[in-house]
């Protein structure tokens, strides 16, 4: 388990582990709730969950393709939080 306050000093390292090393990365909030990220691979077989809710939800299928036809933003962290 993680602060939040680590995560926004170095997202990207803490996120590519989480990816490179398949386990979810668990972050606690100021308030003393719990997250959990977990990367998702898609390529795996066995993961339809993507599939299944653009297969079966239109909200989903236009949020996805707003999603595409937006610029990319560069993620950034604040500080100072």
């Amino acid at each position: 388990m993680i602060p939040l306050s680590q995560l926004q000093t170095d997202p990207q390292s803490l996120l590519s582990e989480c990816c490179d090393s398949g386990r979810p990365i668990v972050v606690e909030l100021p308030d003393h709730r719990l997250v959990a990220i977990q990367s998702i691979e898609p390529d795996d077989s066995n993961d339809t969950l993507v599939s299944d809710l653009l297969e079966s939800n239109p909200t989903f299928r236009a949020l996805v393709e707003k999603s595409k036809a937006s610029p990319r933003k560069e993620f950034t962290s604040r500080t100072g939080d």
